[in-house]
């Protein structure tokens, strides 16, 4: 048997590397006969800088940027060479993970990290940057990462405008630096959200941010103008782009700074992997992530994977910390590895542990 593994990340608790092992350790236990293809999903969100790691030729590299509140931070991304490439993540720089809960700021939390983290990678004379775009703690329409780039924000009087979140309502005028990217921007997403409304960054990943049911509003209110001034200034406007609201409305500052293309972040990785090719060789696709719940079935990696496995008639089984019913009948079998004894902390530590045995039972029934 040929078993193809390729999980997501089990956040806050495993890596996808980290998964794939202890997934293919616990199968070994049980079917030591069966070979492997090992391979680490992301869709653009955390994780997508270790999928490149792994690249023929690829180098980690790091700069010091600041993060989300401005403090200094090292960030790492990748660099290919060979194909003049930067795979960068946002969240190296601007992600919530790095801001204690404590000290979240959401109405003062920027993406000016992320523009150092691309200036960094343009050093290297790229032909592509990709932005892999999730897990960001900030809301401030990309207005930080344009910043870091040159670009500047003026008040009504001429005077600078720092452009946080709070501050994007004072925005009257913008200035383009004198040179801007030469590289093409790939924004890599794995959410269709547009800019504003309902379904925009601030209403629904905000309060997932910190935001209060006020702040909301406010942070609403606030990228709003700041849209208006942008369409203005260019003539154009990117609010109700599919994906525009993504990372707090990274989405639409790349677009409108940086010319970039919003792709699905999962289509653009698993083409680089040949994915599909490996897929079709399986006799078994084995993926997983820390919840399988309504966002799986979004364009995230282990969802994505099981409508490829489905295309070629290949059984997907996936493993996960939780389950919600309605996902978790995507795949043709959905493992859930938490105990229900213990705590969400306990559950977490114990993640290799956990994920391996229940790897282990899993092949045990369905040996022949």
């Amino acid at each position: 048997m040929r078993i193809l593994i390729a999980p997501d990340k089990f956040k806050g608790s495993l890596t996808a590397l980290e998964a794939a092992e202890a997934i293919e350790l616990g199968w070994k236990d049980a079917m030591p006969g069966a070979s492997f293809d090992r391979a680490c999903l992301a869709d653009g969100g955390e994780g997508t800088v270790d999928v490149f790691s792994s690249c023929e030729g690829a180098e980690r590299r790091s700069a010091e940027v600041r993060d989300a509140l401005g403090r200094p931070v090292r960030a790492e991304y990748v660099w290919i060479p060979s194909e003049r490439l930067a795979v960068i993540e946002m969240s190296a720089a601007s992600g919530l993970a790095q801001i204690p809960e404590s000290e979240r700021d959401i109405l003062q939390s920027t993406t000016f990290g992320t523009g150092q983290l691309i200036l960094d990678a343009m050093a290297l004379r790229p032909s592509t940057i990709a932005v892999g775009l999730g897990g960001s703690a900030t809301n401030d329409g990309g207005a930080g990462l344009a910043s870091a780039l040159g670009w500047r924000f003026q008040n009504h009087i001429g005077l600078a405008v720092e452009p946080t979140p709070w501050n994007l309502r004072d925005i009257a005028g913008i200035v383009p630096p004198a040179t801007q990217v030469p590289a093409k921007i790939l924004a890599l997403s794995d959410v269709k959200n547009p800019l504003l409304g309902p379904r925009g960054c601030s209403r629904v990943y905000g309060p997932q941010k910190g935001a209060t049911e006020e702040e909301v509003v406010t942070l609403e209110s606030r990228l709003e103008h700041f849209a208006d001034v942008c369409e203005r200034t260019f003539g154009t406007s990117y609010r109700d782009t599919p994906g525009a609201g993504a990372a707090g409305g990274t989405g639409f500052g790349l677009l409108t700074f940086c010319g970039s293309e919003i792709v699905p972040g999962f289509d653009w990785i698993a083409e680089r992997l040949g994915l599909e090719a490996r897929v079709a060789a399986s006799d078994l696709v084995i993926t997983g992530e820390g919840s399988i719940d309504a966002q799986t079935l979004e364009g995230k990696g282990p969802g994505a994977l099981a409508a490829m496995a489905k295309k070629h008639g290949k059984p997907c089984i996936a493993f996960a910390g939780r389950t919600e019913k309605a996902a978790a009948e995507t795949f043709s079998r959905c493992v859930s590895i938490g105990d229900p004894a213990i705590g969400l902390a306990e559950n977490l530590a114990r993640g290799a542990q956990s994920l391996r045995a229940a790897a282990s039972r899993t092949a045990q029934s369905i040996l022949p």
